[in-house]
C-alpha cells in the first residue's frame, strides 16, 4: 500500500502502475525516472511511463498488476519513525513488521512480509538487482519463525527515492523468494544535498532516538553523470515494559546503527551507460535474556548472589556492491551487471557466567556467529517491435542469471559453549547433587561441531512478451526456467491481463505459478540454544537438514515450495475519487517450516535423542501446505479548504493464511503430528499479524505550512489457538492470547522556513495505545505482549529539522 503521507495527486497517478520486469533489470531507467517524477508531480498529466516494463517510454496506465510508489523522502520528512521497516508498516497495510524482544538476534533484526506471508517469500531489489538477505535465521519471534528476511535497515533512508511495492506473485518473472510480491528500492540520484537531524522519546521517558542523515550528490559530466553518497547514523535506546516484579527488561533494544550508500551512472556516450552502487552497514545491538534466579543451576552465586540476566549483544557487518552497463545493438536494449552482497552476524555475550566454571568463570564471551553471501551476474535483452497488423506492437525481453551462494557458521570460544564440568549444584528442595551446566548463559556459543561452509549455484533463463493487443488491451506472458545444484530444476510462468475499454475503469488480473528455494540457513543451521517451556530450562537442538539426528529420524531432505498465484482488480476514477480493488489468492505447497519440539521421553524416539545426549530437538522440513485469500483496496480524494488543500488517502488490507490440508510428517516422526508442526507454531504462521489492517491519513498543506493525520488500525490478533476439520491435534491446552483491535494515530506538524530549511515536531501513537495484556506466563516474551500490531512502547514525540540545497 501506499504511505498515509503519501500527496493525492501522486496516488491519482501511480496506483495504477505495473511492475512486471525480470530479474536483474532495474525497473525504471534514468531517463524514465525523471520523467515519472516530473509527470507525478505536475496534476494535470493524465499519463505517465510505467515502472518496471522493458519497453522503453511506454506511456499508458493499463496495466496488469498492482503496485504502490512510495516517496521514502516525503514521508521520512513527516513521520517520527526513523527506518524502513517501520516507515512501512505504518504506511502499507500489506505490509508487516514488528520489532521483537526476548528473541536472541531477532531483536536486531526486523523481519518484513508482504500480504500475510513470511519473510522469506518477498523478493527485494535496489535499483531493479536482487539483494542479499540477512545471515540470520529466525527461530523465534511471530510470522518470521523459521524464515530468513532482508534485513531493510541496512539501507539508510537518506539513501532512498522511493520503494515501489508489487502487490502480486512474480516468481515467475524474478526467481526465487516473491511468491508474495516484491520490494524494489530506488536509490536517489539528486545533485545537492540533502541532511536532517531528528531526535525524539517515548513518554515513558525511554527509547530516546537520534538520527543524523545526509545525502549528497555531484554532476559527473553534461550527460546525465552523477555521484550520490549517504550516510545515516542513528542511535536507539532500549526500552522496557517488563510486567511488575520481573526482573527482565523487555522491548526494544539497544542499538547503534551506522550505514552509507552511494549510487553513480557515467553515461559514455548516447548508447552506454556505466553504473555501480553499493553499500556498508554496522550496527551494534544489545538485548536481554531470561533471568536466571539466585538458586537456579545456571547461576553462580559467588558472582551472582542475586541472580542475574545475561545481556546479548551483536554485531552486524554488512556490505553490497553491484557493476553494471546498459548500452543499445540493432534496437536491442542490453544491460550486463554484477552484484554482491554478503551479511556478518556475530555474538557477544556479557552480564554472564559458564555455570561449569564456577567462581572462576569470566563474565563475557565472544560465541561466535555467521554469515551469508550471494554474489548474481545478469545479461538482460529486451526490443519493441511495432507494426503488426493485428496487434499494435509486443515487447520482447529475455535473459540469463548465474547465482552463486554461501553460508557459514563459525565458532565462539571455547568457554562460551564447553561444559568443564568443576561445580556442582545441590537441589535446594531434593538435596540432589549435580553438575553444573555448561556454556555462556544466555546464548551458549556455536560450537566447533557446528562449524560449517556451504555453497551451492543457480542458474537461470527467462523470456517476457507484451502484447499491445489494442489501445485498450495489454496482456504479458512471461517463462523462467531455474536449476539450483542442491536440489534441481523449475519451471514458471505468469499471464496477466489489463483491459481499459470501459470509461475510467481499467479491469486486471493475472495467474501465475512459482517457487522459493529453501535457503541455505534453512538447510544447515545448527546449535544447541537454552529456551524456556513455562519459565523452566530446555536446552534445544536446531539440527541441520543433513545431521546425524535427522538422518537418524527419517527426516527428508528439503525442496522447494511451490505456489500458484490468482489475482483479480479493477481500478476507477470516479470523478475526484480514485479507486483500487484487488483480490488475490495464494497456494503454497510444501512450506518451510520449524517443527515443534521432540523430547528425550518421547516413547519411540527417546532413546535415539538420548544417545546423542539431547534433551529437546527442532527441525526444518517441508511440512505443510497453506492458503492465502486476500483483499487490497485504496481510495483516495482532494480538495480546495480555505487558502489551502487537503488530500485523503485511504489505503486497506484483508487476508487470511490457513494451513491446507494434514501436516506431512516423515520417517520415525510419522503420526506425531502435535509436534511435528504443533499448535503453538500453527497459531504464529496463521495469527501472528492482524488479518485486517488499514491506514487513513488527511495531508493539509497552506503556504509554509502543512499538517499531517494519520490512523492506523490493527485488526484483532488470536494466538494459541486453531482449528482446523480433520487435523487430529487437541489444543486444549494450547495458551489463548487474545489482542482486540487497536488504533494507532500519528499528528505532525511542519513549517518551511524558507527553500532550504524546515521544521517538523510531531508524535507517533498519540493516544498512547497498547496491545491487550496477556499472561506473562504464555508469551514468548516473558512479557505483558507478544510483538503484535503496532508494538507495546506507547506513545512516542520527535522533533526534526531538515536542509535541501
Amino acid at each position: 500500500m501506499t504511505t498515509s503521507s503519501f500527496p493525492l495527486s501522486k496516488i491519482n497517478k501511480l496506483i495504477q502502475l505495473g511492475l512486471f520486469a525480470m530479474t536483474g533489470t532495474c525497473l525504471l531507467p534514468a531517463a524514465q525516472a525523471a520523467e515519472a517524477d516530473t509527470q507525478v508531480v505536475e496534476q494535470k498529466i493524465e499519463s505517465i511511463s510505467v515502472i518496471g516494463t522493458r519497453r522503453a517510454a511506454r506511456v499508458d496506465t493499463d496495466t496488469p498488476v498492482p503496485v504502490d510508489i512510495v516517496p521514502m523522502d516525503q514521508i521520512a520528512a513527516k513521520s517520527g519513525q526513523l527506518d524502513i521497516g517501520q516507515l512501512l508498516n505504518f504506511a502499507a497495510p500489506s505490509f508487516n513488521s514488528n520489532r521483537q524482544a526476548g528473541s536472541d538476534g531477532s531483536d536486531h533484526i526486523d523481519a518484513a512480509s508482504l500480504r500475510g506471508l513470511g519473510p522469506d517469500q518477498v523478493l527485494v531489489l535496489i535499483n531493479g538487482k536482487r539483494r542479499h538477505t540477512s545471515s540470520l535465521i529466525n527461530v523465534f519471534g511471530s510470522r518470521a519463525r523459521g524464515n530468513v528476511g532482508t534485513d531493510l535497515n541496512t539501507i539508510p533512508v537518506v539513501a532512498i527515492k522511493r520503494i515501489e511495492i508489487l502487490r502480486d506473485g512474480a516468481a515467475a518473472q524474478y526467481g526465487s523468494d516473491a511468491i508474495a510480491g516484491v520490494i524494489n528500492i530506488v536509490l536517489k540520484d539528486k545533485i545537492g544535498l540533502d541532511a536532517s537531524v531528528t531526535t525524539g522519546q517515548y513518554t515513558q521517558g525511554d527509547g530516546q532516538s537520534n538520527q543524523i542523515a545526509l545525502n549528497y550528490g555531484v554532476e559527473l559530466n553534461k550527460d546525465g553523470g552523477f555521484f550520490n553518497v549517504s550516510g545515516e547514523y542513528t542511535t536507539r535506546d532500549k526500552t522496557d515494559r517488563a510486567p511488575e516484579g520481573e526482573h527482565r527488561v523487555i522491548g526494544d533494544s539497544d542499538v547503534d546503527n551506522a550505514s552509507m550508500m552511494f549510487n553513480a551512472e557515467l553515461p559514455v556516450d548516447d548508447k552506454t551507460t556505466f553504473y555501480a552502487f553499493g553499500g556498508l552497514n554496522d550496527r551494534q545491538g544489545l538485548a536481554g535474556a531470561w533471568y536466571r534466579a539466585p538458586i537456579d543451576e545456571r547461576t553462580v552465586p559467588e558472582i551472582y548472589p542475586n541472580g542475574f540476566v545475561p545481556d546479548i549483544g551483536t554485531s552486524i557487518d554488512d556490505k553490497s556492491l553491484a557493476v553494471g552497463v546498459r548500452s543499445e545493438l540493432h534496437d536491442w536494449a542490453i544491460d550486463f551487471s554484477n552484484t554482491y552482497g554478503n551479511n556478518k552476524m556475530k555474538y557477544f555475550i556479557s552480564n554472564t557466567a559458564n555455570a561449569s566454571l564456577g567462581a572462576s568463570s569470566p563474565t563475557s564471551f565472544d560465541a561466535g556467529g555467521f554469515q551469508f553471501s550471494q554474489n548474481t551476474t545478469n545479461i538482460d535483452f529486451s526490443r519493441y517491435f511495432d507494426g503488426f497488423d493485428a496487434i499494435e506492437g509486443v515487447n520482447v525481453a529475455s535473459g540469463l542469471e548465474y547465482r552463486k551462494e554461501s553460508y557459514q557458521i563459525f565458532a565462539g570460544e571455547e568457554g562460551s559453549w564447553k561444559n568443564y564440568q568443576l561445580a556442582e549444584f545441590t537441589d535446594p528442595d531434593t538435596g540432589e547433587v549435580s553438575k553444573r551446566p555448561g556454556g555462556a548463559q544466555g546464548f551458549p556459543g556455536f560450537q566447533p561441531s557446528n562449524e560449517l561452509d556451504r555453497s551451492r549455484s543457480n542458474i537461470s533463463a527467462y523470456v517476457d512478451l507484451e502484447f499491445q493487443l489494442t489501445a485498450d488491451t495489454l496482456v504479458t506472458s512471461a517463462i523462467r526456467g531455474e536449476h539450483y545444484s542442491d536440489f534441481g530444476s523449475t519451471v514458471n510462468g505468469k499471464l496477466s491481463f489489463a483491459n481499459s475499454s470501459l470509461e475510467d475503469i481499467v479491469l486486471r488480473g493475472s495467474a501465475s505459478t512459482g517457487f522459493r528455494a529453501p535457503s541455505l540457513q534453512q538447510r544447515y543451521y545448527n546449535q544447541v540454544i537454552t529456551d524456556f517451556v513455562a519459565g523452566q530450562p530446555v536446552d534445544t537442538v536446531y539440527e541441520s537438514n543433513d545431521g546425524k539426528l535427522a538422518k537418524a529420524l527419517g527426516i527428508p531432505s528439503l525442496k522447494e515450495e511451490e505456489s500458484v498465484n490468482l489475482s483479480l482488480g479493477m481500478t476507477a476514477r470516479l470523478g475526484d475519487v480514485t479507486l483500487s480493488v484487488d483480490a488475490y489468492q495464494i497456494s503454497i505447497k510444501d512450506r518451510v517450516v520449524l517443527t515443534g519440539k521432540f523430547y528425550s521421553d518421547d516413547p519411540d524416539i527417546g532413546p535415539i535423542l538420548q544417545d546423542l545426549n539431547v534433551g529437546a530437538a527442532q527441525f526444518f522440513t517441508n511440512a505443510i501446505d497453506t492458503k492465502t485469500r486476500g483483499v487490497d483496496l485504496t481510495l483516495s480524494h482532494e480538495m480546495d479548504l480555505g487558502e489551502g488543500s487537503l488530500k485523503s488517502f485511504l489505503s486497506a488490507n484483508y487476508n487470511k493464511t490457513e494451513v491446507d490440508g494434514q501436516i506431512k510428517t516423515a520417517g520415525l516422526l510419522q503420526g506425531k503430528e502435535v509436534n511435528y508442526f504443533d499448535a503453538r507454531e500453527r497459531s504464529f504462521l496463521e495469527g501472528g499479524a492482524p488479518d485486517t489492517k488499514f491506514a487513513l491519513s488527511f495531508d493539509y498543506e497552506l503556504g509554509d505550512f502543512s499538517t499531517s493525520l494519520r490512523t492506523t488500525y490493527f485488526g484483532d490478533v488470536s494466538m494459541g489457538t486453531w482449528s482446523a476439520e480433520g487435523t487430529p491435534f487437541d489444543a486444549a491446552d494450547v495458551p489463548t492470547q487474545s489482542y482486540g483491535a487497536k488504533f494507532s494515530t500519528d499528528l505532525s506538524f511542519s513549517y518551511r522556513l524558507n527553500d532550504n530549511l524546515s521544521f517538523t515536531v510531531g508524535g507517533s501513537n498519540l493516544f498512547d495505545v497498547y496491545p491487550d495484556k496477556q499472561d506473562p506466563d504464555e508469551t514468548e516474551t516473558g512479557g505483558l505482549y507478544e510483538s503484535v500490531q503496532m508494538g507495546f512502547n506507547g506513545a512516542y514525540y520527535y522533533a526534526r529539522a531538515s536542509l535541501s540545497f
